[in-house]
C-alpha cells in the first residue's frame, strides 16, 4: 500500500473529514467532532500535550463569556486525538453554558471515551471575574497499577501552574 510524505497509507486517512476547502464551526457543544487515529507506538509510554490559549465558554447564570487556557496532557495507548478536531471540539463550546469545573471534566471524559488513553489530565486556567481565579484540574487512567500511581500522585500534587506552562515558550 503507497504511503504519504507523512507515512501514513491513504486507507489510514481516508475516513477523516479534515483538509476539507472550508471548515465548519459549530457552535454547539458536540463530542461528534472529535476523531482519533491509530497509535503506531502503543507499547511506548510517551506524553502528548495541547495548549488551548484561547478556550471559551458561557457562564450558565449569567451567559457572560469565560476564557481560559486549556492544557490537555496524555499518554496514549492505542488511539490519539487528531489536533484539528480537537480545536473544533474546543471551539463547540463558545455557545456553551457550564460551569468552568464542569467544562473540564467533560473534556477530560470526552477523551476518555475517545481515545482509552493510558493516562490524562485536562486543566483550565481561567481568567479571572470578579477577582477570582478558577483553575480546575480533572484526570483519569486505565487500570495499570503504574498509571492508577501516576493519576495518584499528581492529583495529589497538584497545584495552579504545575502541570500547564509558561505561554511564552508556546509563542
Amino acid at each position: 500500500m503507497k504511503k504519504n510524505k507523512s507515512g501514513r497509507t491513504a486507507s489510514e486517512l481516508k475516513n477523516f473529514k479534515l483538509g476539507e476547502n472550508n471548515t465548519q464551526y459549530n457552535f454547539e457543544y458536540s463530542p461528534k467532532l472529535l476523531e482519533a487515529f491509530d497509535n503506531k507506538n502503543p507499547k511506548d509510554t510517551a506524553w502528548t500535550t495541547f495548549v488551548c490559549t484561547e478556550f471559551t465558554s458561557l457562564c450558565p447564570k449569567t451567559g457572560q463569556p469565560d476564557f481560559a487556557k486549556v492544557f490537555i496532557n496524555y499518554i496514549a495507548d492505542t488511539k490519539m486525538v487528531e489536533s484539528k478536531s480537537l480545536k473544533l471540539y474546543l471551539f463547540s463550546f463558545r455557545n456553551h453554558g457550564d460551569f468552568h469545573e464542569d467544562c473540564i471534566q467533560t473534556i477530560c471524559n470526552d477523551l476518555v471515551k475517545l481515545m482509552k488513553p493510558k493516562y490524562i489530565e485536562v486543566i483550565g486556567e481561567f481568567t479571572p471575574r470578579g477577582g477570582i481565579a478558577i483553575f480546575p484540574y480533572a484526570s483519569a487512567s486505565n487500570s495499570e497499577t503504574h498509571f492508577k500511581e501516576l493519576r495518584q500522585t499528581r492529583m495529589f500534587n497538584y497545584a495552579p501552574g504545575k502541570y500547564s506552562c509558561d505561554l511564552s515558550k508556546v509563542y
